[in-house]
């Protein structure tokens, strides 16, 4: 059944056109994700689908009877009621549904109800068809369905008399998700949905969604969200629509071939019609071939000549160096802890190594101070506790989530370049051209600009001051799909070192070389990209739940004091047998990565390039040695952990 229609929807902002022909059908239970570059006209078509703006022609066909539920960008649920009252309201006709059977059941036991069979009959059909409706309606679980998604939401600790208006934005923003997924609308609108969820709240999202009764309609840049949800993709690029099937990796993958497949159509076509022209003018002008050169001109006239497939629009172009290597300690934290609250620390007893090159993601939940951990190694804040030291040479380049060093009244252009004023204009206007700020644009000014903009010249700023320690802020919260895949390319290519705080799953595979997980108590380290993240928290998950079956099954025995000492014995004993076989694996990790590294070293130094360039042959021969040492300092650990 088609729940919603867009048919030649066009709209303009003067006379400049945002989307022109739209086409989009939603069925029920589709899956549709909406792409496109920033400012592509992505969150204009849901505020024309869900009425929030007019548009100037065409159509867009909504059965009366199909309910829409809609969240817009960054969205705060703005209230004076308290969490448990407004999810309440949702419910409102289901509870006058409850009160109107309260009423029902006291008439039922009213004496001039009993005494009046008639009458009595008919109260009694009236509960019995309210108390179907309500119970079909879900009148016997909406409490129970609300504490379910505030707890999917993260709010399963909060009060839930607490008054949202003492709320963070964050959090208001995941109450209006909590109360529209309340409301299940027959089609689902949502623009940037996953914006302020941790990965905890995002999985179960996803989850939530993949099993969702209705339809939804989303935009969103988290490609493992889009991957696992959708399943039709439609591109608005250069004002029109174009639809393709699967999930965010199928459409990348039928977009790559149908250009393919238009191009050489359309050289093809070009071919044959330069053959045309080449005939009609070698032959119009000679009588006895004129005739002939007269039936292609006609033919050539009669063709519907097809334009250049368009490629991909025009994409970020940059590459982070650096002024000088760094030695091989980065970074140490000794002990740290990091708060607002000196009496109140957000975690402590942080124990934290980076080395040289390493690529190290924080993760954890909302509000555990990954961000505060972060201003404090840029020496924005000071630490509670402990200590934080840096290696030699170590240059920072810091990148702000919360953007807010991009406030003032200069133009972009001055934004740059009052930083390097020994620079030439034309180069500060290259650098900015690589990051999409071209002609007039550089005249913005800054404090004017979409969080997009801003995130561009942020990385603009970061790319000019050639640091080599990167430390990112949630880098990717502003970036459209496409800028997003150019900053990991940049930083899988970048020569210095990476810590860096992501929500974004797809990026955090690509980047991280290490995952460090915070909590109250410190810091985990994790050697591997975030599947091996992922796929280590669930063993430790399964060991602590087979843990606790033994701890049930032991339970006939626990009055004996003997037993309980034997169980602790046990398990202190399989707890320190996880971490040696934990710590091998780790070992075997490092030294294959060490061996490997060596390897190349070794390749590189066979190259008459290098090896009579004495210095950089120098520095190889210095690696390399240093690597040996470590892999033969580690394989004396693993003799020891074998034995």
């Amino acid at each position: 059944m088609i729940i919603m229609q867009c048919v030649q929807l066009s709209k303009s902002f003067g006379a400049e056109p945002i989307l022109s022909n739209i086409k989009l059908e939603v069925q029920s239970r589709d899956r549709i994700a909406l792409i496109g570059r920033n400012g592509a006209g992505k969150s204009t078509l849901l505020k024309i689908i869900t009425g929030q703006m007019s548009f100037d022609s065409g159509e867009l066909i909504i059965p009366k009877d199909v309910k829409l539920g809609y969240l817009a960008q960054d969205t705060g649920l703005e209230s004076n009621l308290s969490i448990w009252e407004e999810m309440l309201a949702v419910f409102q006709p289901l509870q006058k549904m409850e009160q109107e059977l309260r009423q029902l059941e006291g008439k039922m036991s009213d004496n001039n109800v009993l005494n009046n069979p008639a009458l009595y009959e008919k109260v009694l059909k009236d509960y019995d068809e309210l108390q179907i409706k309500f119970k079909d309606q879900g009148g016997y679980q909406y409490e129970a369905d609300i504490r379910s998604i505030l707890s999917g939401l993260k709010f399963s600790t909060f009060d839930y008399s607490t008054k949202i208006s003492t709320l963070s934005g964050g959090q208001k923003t995941r109450l209006a998700l909590a109360k529209l997924l309340l409301t299940k609308p027959e089609l689902l609108v949502l623009d940037e949905p996953t914006n302020h969820l941790d990965i905890e709240t995002l999985t179960w999202l996803e989850q939530y969604l993949v099993n969702y009764d209705g339809a939804i309609l989303i935009v969103s840049h988290d490609r493992y969200f889009l991957d696992k949800i959708v399943t039709v993709v439609y591109e608005i690029s250069n004002t029109k629509s174009t639809k393709f099937h699967g999930n965010y990796s199928d459409y990348l993958e039928e977009k790559a071939k149908r250009y393919e497949v238009e191009l050489r159509q359309y050289e093809k076509q070009q071919e044959e019609v330069a053959k045309l022209q080449d005939f009609i003018q070698r032959n119009i002008a000679r009588a006895s071939t004129t005739k002939r050169a007269q039936s292609r001109r006609k033919q050539l006239e009669r063709m519907t000549l097809m334009g250049k497939p368009q490629g991909d629009e025009k994409s970020a172009s940059f590459s982070f160096d650096i002024m000088k290597q760094t030695g091989n300690d980065v970074l140490r934290l000794e002990n740290v802890a990091v708060g607002y609250d000196k009496s109140k620390p957000l975690f402590a007893n942080a124990n934290l190594q980076i080395k040289k090159n390493e690529s190290v993601a924080l993760v954890g939940p909302n509000g555990i101070g990954k961000s505060t951990l972060l201003k404090a190694i840029n020496q924005e804040l000071t630490t509670i506790e402990g200590a934080i030291s840096y290696g030699s040479n170590v240059m920072i380049g810091y990148y702000d989530q919360e953007q807010a060093k991009l406030t003032s009244n200069k133009q972009v252009l001055h934004e740059l370049w009052d930083e390097y004023p020994l620079t030439p204009e034309k180069e500060i206007r290259t650098v900015l051209g690589n990051f999409l700020f071209s002609g007039d644009d550089v005249l913005k000014v800054v404090s004017d600009l979409s969080g997009g903009e801003k995130a561009r010249l942020q990385l603009a700023k970061l790319y000019m001051q050639k640091a080599n320690f990167l430390i990112f802020d949630e880098p990717t919260n502003h970036l459209d799909l496409d800028s997003k895949e150019v900053l990991e390319s940049a930083l899988i290519d970048y020569p210095g070192t990476i810590l860096f705080v992501s929500h974004d799953r797809y990026f955090l595979n690509r980047i991280a070389t290490r995952i460090v997980e915070i909590s109250s108590i410190g810091l985990t380290d994790y050697i591997g990209d975030y599947d091996y993240y992922i796929r280590k928290k669930e063993e430790l998950k399964e060991l602590e739940l087979l843990e606790q079956k033994q701890l049930q099954e032991s339970t006939p025995n626990e009055g004996k004091a003997s037993d309980k000492v034997s169980f602790q014995q046990d398990k202190e004993a399989k707890k320190q047998e996880r971490q040696r076989q934990r710590r091998i694996e780790e070992i075997e990790n490092m030294i294959e990565q060490f061996e490997t590294e060596v390897a190349q070293d070794e390749e590189a130094l066979c190259d008459p390039e290098i090896y009579q360039d004495h210095e950089r042959s120098a520095t190889l021969n210095e690696q390399i040695e240093e690597r040996k040492a470590k892999i033969e300092k580690l394989m004396e650990e693993w003799e020891e952990l074998q034995s």
